[in-house]
C-alpha cells in the first residue's frame, strides 16, 4: 500500500482552479464540509448549463464524501465577441422601395450603400457561437486544479485530525489500566463494609461465613468489568488497525466508537467505585472528542 493510499482526508476545505486560452478564462471553486455522503451544489454560468454533468462527475471521480459547493465563473476578454449579420432579402425590399418612389417621382434615387446600412434591421449583430468543446476543457481543467488544491487542503487537515485523535486514544488506554487496578479494591471494599453491616446487625451472632462468601461472589460477578474491559481494548486496537489502514475511514471509525462508548458506559454502571467512575467520566469525555473528530474525515 502507497503513502498515498494510506492517506486520511478531512472533509473540511477549500480550493481554487483557473483555466485560460484565447481570452476565455474560467475559473472553478470549491467549498466542502461534512456530510454523511456526496452532496453537490452547483452554480453555474448560463453558458456553462450543458456542461454540468460533466462538471458533477468529474468532482465524484475525485471525491467520496461531503458538502461541496461549486462556484464558476466565466469571463470572455476577447476583443471581438459579435459579428454581423446581413439580411438581404430585406435590403433589396429596401432597394426596390427607393426605385418604387423615384419611378413615380416621389424622390431622387439617392439611396447608397450607407443609407441602407443604416436601415432597421438590415444589419444585425449576432453573438458568437461558444466553441464548446474548448468550453468543456477549460471548465474540467479548472475543476481539476480547484480539486488538486481542495484535496491537499484536506490532507493537511486529516493529518492533524489523526493526529489528535491518536493522543485521545492513548489517553485512553492509559487510563483503563487504573479502572483494572481500582476493581479488586472496589470488591475488597464491599465485602469489607458487608461483614461490619453484618456485624453491626447481628452483634454477638457468628458470622456464617459461606453466606459472607455466596454474597460476595455474586456481588463480583454482578459488577465484574473483565468482559467490558477485554471488548474495549479490542474495540481501541480495531479503531488503530483502522487508522493505520487509512482511506476511507470516517464511518467505520464511528462505528467503532459508538461500540467503545456502550463498553465505557457499561463499566461506569457496574463499578460504585468514585475513583472509576472518576476515570469513566474521562474516557467518556475522550471518546465524545474523538467522535466529534472523526465525524470530519472522509
Amino acid at each position: 500500500m502507497t503513502a498515498i493510499d494510506k492517506a486520511i482526508y478531512s472533509m473540511t476545505g477549500y480550493g481554487k482552479g483557473i483555466a485560460e486560452l484565447n481570452g476565455l478564462k474560467v475559473t472553478v471553486e470549491l467549498k466542502s464540509v461534512n456530510h454523511r455522503f456526496l452532496d453537490l451544489n452547483i452554480k453555474l454560468p448560463k453558458v456553462f448549463t450543458f456542461a454540468e454533468d460533466i462538471l458533477r462527475k468529474t468532482i465524484q471521480g475525485a471525491i467520496s464524501r461531503g458538502h461541496i459547493d461549486v462556484y464558476v465563473n466565466y469571463e470572455d476578454t476577447r476583443e471581438s465577441k459579435k459579428t454581423l449579420s446581413i439580411d438581404y432579402d430585406l435590403a433589396e425590399q429596401y432597394v426596390l422601395a427607393s426605385k418604387q418612389l423615384q419611378e413615380k417621382g416621389i424622390a431622387q434615387n439617392n439611396f447608397f450603400t450607407a443609407e441602407l446600412l443604416r436601415m432597421p434591421d438590415v444589419v444585425v449583430q449576432v453573438a458568437k457561437e461558444e466553441d464548446e468543446e474548448l468550453l468543456v476543457n477549460l471548465l474540467t481543467s479548472a475543476c481539476k486544479a480547484a480539486i488538486e488544491n481542495i484535496n491537499a487542503m484536506k490532507l493537511r487537515e486529516g493529518a492533524m485530525l489523526v493526529k489528535d485523535i491518536r493522543v485521545k486514544i492513548e489517553n485512553i488506554l492509559t487510563t483503563i489500566p487504573k479502572i483494572q487496578e481500582l476493581a479488586p479494591k472496589t470488591l475488597q471494599e464491599y465485602r469489607t463494609k458487608l461483614e461490619e453491616r453484618v456485624k453491626e446487625y447481628l452483634k454477638d451472632v457468628p458470622i456464617d461465613e459461606v453466606k459472607l462468601i455466596n454474597e460476595v461472589a455474586f456481588y463480583s460477578d454482578k459488577f465484574c468489568t473483565d468482559e467490558e474491559v477485554t471488548r474495549l481494548y479490542t474495540h481501541i486496537n480495531h479503531f488503530k488497525s483502522v487508522l493505520d489502514d487509512g482511506g476511507a475511514v470516517g464511518k467505520k471509525l464511528d462505528f467503532i466508537v459508538q461500540e467503545m462508548n456502550r463498553e465505557t458506559n457499561t463499566i461506569g454502571s457496574k463499578c460504585n467505585n468514585a475513583q472509576i467512575t472518576e476515570c469513566v467520566v474521562y474516557m467518556k469525555s475522550e471518546i465524545e472528542k474523538i467522535r466529534e473528530q472523526i465525524q470530519n474525515l472522509v
